[in-house]
């Protein structure tokens, strides 16, 4: 549910109205008079109402009123930082939280030794990486060294990286090393390489959204998101691809590739991240998730990632894409590296309005799932599809290690429909480059690409934005009721449920398990109740060290 819902506040930021009366595009000064009968009757068929003439004519001096108030507006040129006045809130009636405590445990790693090969480095995870520097065989300069190395290697051919952030990155490395030489060990993250996905902002560097318009833009600010992780000792050392304004792998500098096969783009948005990580040139990387930029390019890469709850994770610093679906999350080798990585950046902000405190309970002791009712999505899972086999032998696998499962199904409600909000607010988000025109520079400039998606946003009326956040109401409320007694559910990576939660805001983990008949990866969605990353990332964990499929790498041949 949204809070604030003044209409006033409502319409200001997205200014759906104003399109269908103004027609198609035509973004010159409205003089009174301009709009007509004829205009309005024409308008009508858009939004589906129909109006008497004599009603018609009785708007005509409002209409006028309004098409004036839209140019006002226009004059702000608001940037993408500007978050409207209203916070989504993702929390049912009668919500209560799994987790009731804070406390983050991990599981015991065993002795961990540099191996004789430097090159096998590249795929060891963040705790084996942590127990490398924390007994003193590695520094981080040396490990900054060899990611920033590995990534320049490869990143002729995958194209994964807009900008490397070098300097900054053997400065942090280097206060790293001697923090930890003084005894003063910041944790597991400290002295770690990692890259963000190129919405997020770095003080010293660009950050391009990934798209021509912005290729030369400095926010100068460090996103808390980064700030948080430099805070804990991680090494920034890469600003990553994403596909531009955060869809698909296609950026102003090309397209990123799979590891796994190089003729095939990453998936995306969230492109270099995944792909990294894939590649062994980064132990983690952060992306984000709107509508399956984190699930789809982990899948394609053969990645473990985490989609958190909506406002867990603060946004400031961030490209805005949806104010009320956005969220970010890591991208890593391993489940336990991704609950690393989310206990550093998990929190309140006073910067983000829409961040929501909750308990992070996380025990990487737990090895079985005796006692865990699991749900699974029953019509999902015996529809025919791509990946049925392996999501098959993945209930299976959950029944072995102990849990019950429970059938569940989606609400009955059209998701499709209530998604328009991402639409509207991304047409909001980026109306700028409508009215200067520069939604001619993106590289993609197909029927289903942003500017068209864009372009189309001008015509949702206020009121139907305002009619499918309702509804999104209710959807919240009645998915809220039908998972209430089970410890987390399953779902197929893609089907109704990837666009209901990212609707609803619960998290997810998705992580391999297996391969498809081309020797690809694939994956399956381990689901949480909202705020439930805690039991989220333990059960996904326990499953994980059940198989092997994340111990699987690219062999890279180019």
């Amino acid at each position: 549910m949204a809070k604030n819902h003044s209409s006033k506040y409502v319409i200001l930021p997205i200014s759906f109205l104003l399109s269908f009366v103004l027609g198609a595009f035509v973004w010159h000064k409205i003089e009174a008079g301009q709009i007509t009968l004829g205009v309005v009757g024409e308008a009508q068929k858009i939004i589906g109402i129909e109006f008497t003439t004599s009603q018609r004519d009785s708007m005509l001096g409002m209409l006028d009123n309004q098409a004036r108030m839209y140019q006002d507006l226009r004059k702000l040129k608001m940037p993408n930082s500007v978050v409207p006045a209203l916070n989504f809130n993702p929390i049912p009636i009668g919500f209560i939280a799994q987790d009731k405590t804070n406390a983050f445990k991990l599981s015991k790693i065993p002795s961990v030794k540099m191996p004789a090969n430097r090159n096998e480095l590249a795929f060891y995870t963040i705790r084996q990486l942590s127990e490398l520097i924390r007994t003193k065989q590695i520094s981080s300069v040396e490990l900054t060294h060899f990611f920033i190395d590995r990534l320049k290697k490869y990143n002729g051919q995958l194209l994964y990286v807009v900008n490397f952030t070098e300097e900054h990155a053997l400065k942090h490395a280097a206060i790293a090393d001697a923090e930890i030489k003084a005894g003063k060990y910041r944790g597991v993250l400290h002295g770690i390489p990692f890259g963000v996905k190129d919405l997020l902002s770095s003080a010293d560097s660009k950050t391009t959204f990934g798209a021509a318009p912005y290729k030369d833009q400095q926010l100068n600010i460090d996103a808390t998101i980064v700030k948080r992780l430099e805070d804990a000792g991680a090494v920034l050392v890469a600003k990553l691809t994403l596909g531009e304004l955060a869809m698909g792998d296609t950026w102003f500098g090309g397209m990123t590739r799979n590891p796994w096969d190089i003729t095939r783009g990453s998936s995306g948005s969230s492109a270099g991240p995944a792909s990294t990580v894939s590649a062994g040139c980064l132990p983690f990387a952060i992306g984000s998730e709107t509508l399956g930029s984190i699930v789809s390019p982990s899948t394609e890469c053969g990645d473990t990632g985490l989609r958190p709850s909506f406002g867990r994770v603060s946004k400031y610093g961030a490209m805005a894409l949806s104010w009320s679906m956005d969220k970010l999350g890591p991208i890593t080798r391993s489940v336990e590296d991704a609950a690393i990585v989310f206990n550093a950046i998990q929190g309140t902000d006073p910067n983000d309005l829409s961040t929501i405190g909750a308990p992070f309970n996380y025990d990487g002791t737990v090895h079985d799932l005796k006692g865990w009712k699991i749900g699974y999505i029953k019509s999902a899972f015996g529809n025919r599809y791509a990946n049925k086999a392996n999501d098959s032998l993945t209930l299976v696998k959950l029944k072995e290690l102990g849990a019950e499962l429970i059938p569940v199904e989606v609400p009955d409600l059209p998701s499709g429909a209530i998604a328009m909000v991402l639409d509207a607010e991304a047409g909001a988000a980026f109306q700028e480059l409508i009215l200067n025109h520069k939604d001619d520079m993106l590289a993609r400039q197909g029927k289903n690409a942003w500017p068209n998606i864009f372009r189309a946003a001008q015509f949702i009326p206020a009121v139907e934005y305002i009619q499918a956040n309702r509804a999104r109401t209710l959807l919240i409320q009645q998915w809220y009721d039908k998972l209430k007694g089970l410890d987390i559910y399953i779902a197929p990576s893609f089907s109704a449920n990837l666009r209901l939660t990212n609707l609803t805001g619960n998290p997810c983990v998705v992580l391999p398990n297996g391969f498809n008949k081309a020797g690809l990866p694939s994956s399956i969605t381990f689901m949480g109740q909202l705020f439930g990353e805690g039991k989220t990332l333990e059960a996904a964990r326990i499953y994980q060290e059940a198989t092997d499929f994340n111990k699987k790498h690219p062999t890279l041949n180019f």
